[in-house]
C-alpha cells in the first residue's frame, strides 16, 4: 500500500483553497497547503475586499453637496491617498492573518512558496523539497494579462492600483467589463480624471441590455469620458521632458494621460505547472477542465476556483471547495449548482442581477418585461437627476421570474434577498403578492403590474 505524505496537497491559498483545505482538516484529513504570494488570494488581497474599501471611499466624494440639501454645513475636503492606503494595506495584513490562523489552527501544514506538479501525486516547491498526496486540489486562481501591443509594459492592471505612491491626474481605463467599469468609477470619485476605452458597442457585455445602457449614462454623467468602438494601438513614453504616456487610438486620436490601465481578461495562473505533461486536459485559456465534481482528466487532480474558468466568483469558488471535500472525504458526491447565481457590479450606481438578461431569455422562450426607471427619493431631494431601475423577466408560460435586474445604490444588498426568491421559483404573482415596504427603491420590484413590452 502506498503511503503519502498527506492524504490532501491544496495549490493556492485563496479563498477556494483555503475553505477547502481548513474543512478537510477539520474531517481529519492530513492537508498540505503552498501559496506563492498573500493568503486570501485575489479576492482578499487584490480584488472584492480592497476594491470595495475603495467603493466606498470614493462615494464619500459626493456626500457634502448632497448633505447641504438637507440643511447641513459641511465642506468637502482633499483626499489622503496615502492615509487611505496605509489603513487599507493595514487591513489587508489583518485579513490575510485570519487565513494564516485559520489554517494553522485546523492542522494544515503551509508553506510560503510556489508549488509545481511532478505527477499525478507529488508536488515539487519552489526549493526542490517534494510533497506526495493522494489528492491534489489545483486552486490558484487567477490573474490579470496585458494584450501584446508596443508599450504595454508602460501600463497597470487592477492588481496594482493599491500599491500606487500618489493617485495620478489623469487615467486611461482600457476595457469595458466589471473591472473596467468598478474602477473607472472608483477613480473618477477620488477626484481622477478617468478616460475609457471600450472596443464593443457598450460595456458589461453579458449583463442586461438596458441596465448596463443606464449604468453607462450615469457613468458619462458623473463625468467619465467613455468612448465606445475604440481600442489602442500603442502606448509610448512622452519623449519631451514629459512623464505621461501617449495613446495612439483606434479612431486616430492621440492623446497622453499619466497612468494607463489595462482591464482586458484575465487568465487562470496554469502555466509552467507541469499539467498538460501529466494528462490533465486544459481550455483554450488555459483553465483546467473538469466535470461536475471540479475531477480533472487525471483522476487524483480536482481544480476549483477561477483557474476553471467556471463561474469566477469567490463565493462560487468557497462552494467547489466544499463540495470537493464533501465527495473525496465525506463519501457523498456533491456537485456544485452554478445556476442562479446572484452578483453584484460595484459601479457607480450600482448593478445587482440574477438569472436571465431580456436577451437571454427570449431566445429561450416567450417572456413578459416588467421595468421600471425613476428618481430615487434621497437624491432627488438634493437635486441629483441620477436614476435607478427595477426589472423582471417573466415566463410567459409559467410565470415564473427568470431574471431580476437591479440598477441603484445598494443594488448588490438587494439582489442577495431577491436571488432567495427566484432560486425558490417564484413567479411573478408571487412577488405580487408580497406587500412593498415603502418608502424604498426596492418596493418597486413588487408593486409593478404591467408588464411594459412581451419578447
Amino acid at each position: 500500500m502506498t503511503t503519502f505524505d498527506y492524504d490532501l496537497f491544496v495549490i493556492g491559498g485563496g479563498s477556494g483553497g483555503v475553505r477547502a483545505a481548513r474543512v478537510a482538516a477539520q474531517k481529519g484529513v492530513r492537508v498540505g497547503l503552498a501559496e506563492e504570494d498573500r493568503y486570501g488570494g485575489t479576492c482578499v488581497i487584490r480584488g472584492c475586499v480592497p476594491k470595495k474599501l475603495m467603493v466606498f471611499a470614493s462615494e464619500f466624494a459626493g456626500v457634502a453637496e448632497e448633505a447641504r440639501a438637507y440643511g447641513w454645513d459641511f465642506q468637502a475636503g482633499s483626499f489622503d491617498w496615502p492615509r487611505f492606503r496605509t489603513n487599507l494595506h493595514a487591513e489587508l495584513d489583518r485579513l490575510e492573518g485570519i487565513y494564516r490562523n485559520l489554517l494553522n489552527s485546523n492542522g494544515v501544514e503551509t508553506f510560503d512558496s510556489r508549488a509545481t506538479l511532478v505527477d499525478p501525486h507529488t508536488v515539487e516547491l519552489a526549493d526542490g523539497t517534494r510533497k506526495s498526496a493522494k489528492h491534489i486540489l489545483l486552486a490558484m486562481g487567477g490573474r490579470p494579462v496585458k494584450p501584446d501591443m508596443p508599450g504595454a509594459d508602460l501600463a497597470i492592471t487592477s492588481n496594482d492600483i493599491f500599491h500606487l505612491d500618489t493617485l495620478p491626474k489623469s487615467i486611461l481605463i482600457i476595457g469595458g467589463g466589471y473591472i473596467a467599469c468598478e474602477f473607472a468609477c472608483i477613480l473618477n470619485g477620488l477626484g481622477v480624471e478617468v478616460t475609457q476605452y471600450y472596443r464593443g458597442a457598450q460595456i458589461l457585455r453579458g449583463f442586461d441590455d438596458e441596465a448596463r445602457g443606464l449604468v453607462s449614462e450615469e457613468m458619462q454623467q458623473d463625468g467619465i469620458k467613455l468612448h465606445l468602438g475604440t481600442n489602442i494601438l500603442s502606448l509610448e513614453r512622452e519623449t519631451d521632458g514629459g512623464n505621461g504616456i501617449r495613446v495612439k487610438a483606434t479612431n486616430g486620436d492621440a492623446h497622453v494621460f499619466e497612468q494607463v490601465m489595462f482591464a482586458t481578461g484575465r487568465a487562470p495562473n496554469t502555466e509552467g505547472m507541469g499539467l498538460g505533461a501529466l494528462g490533465v486536459e486544459l481550455g483554450r485559456g488555459g483553465q483546467v477542465v473538469v466535470d461536475t465534481y471540479s475531477q480533472s482528466a487525471v483522476p487524483s487532480i480536482y481544480a476549483v476556483g477561477d483557474v476553471t474558468d467556471r463561474l469566477n466568483l469567490t463565493p462560487v469558488a468557497i462552494r467547489e471547495g466544499m463540495a470537493f471535500v464533501e465527495t473525496v472525504f465525506g463519501g457523498n458526491p456533491t456537485a456544485v449548482d452554478h445556476d442562479l447565481v446572484p452578483t453584484a457590479i460595484f459601479t457607480q450606481p450600482e448593478i445587482g442581477t440574477v438569472g436571465l438578461s431580456e436577451e437571454a431569455a427570449r431566445e429561450i422562450e416567450p417572456v413578459e418585461i416588467y421595468c421600471t426607471s425613476f428618481r430615487p427619493m434621497r437624491t432627488a431631494f438634493a437635486g441629483n437627476a441620477r436614476r435607478v431601475l427595477m426589472k423582471l423577466v417573466v415566463s410567459t408560460a409559467t410565470r415564473k421570474v427568470l431574471g431580476c435586474h437591479i440598477v441603484a445604490p445598494g443594488a448588490g444588498e438587494m439582489i442577495q434577498l431577491a436571488g432567495v426568491a427566484i432560486k425558490m421559483g417564484a413567479t411573478k404573482e408571487d412577488f405580487d403578492r408580497t406587500v412593498a415596504v415603502h418608502p424604498t427603491m426596492a418596493e418597486e420590484i413588487v408593486t409593478m403590474k404591467s408588464p411594459v413590452r412581451t419578447a
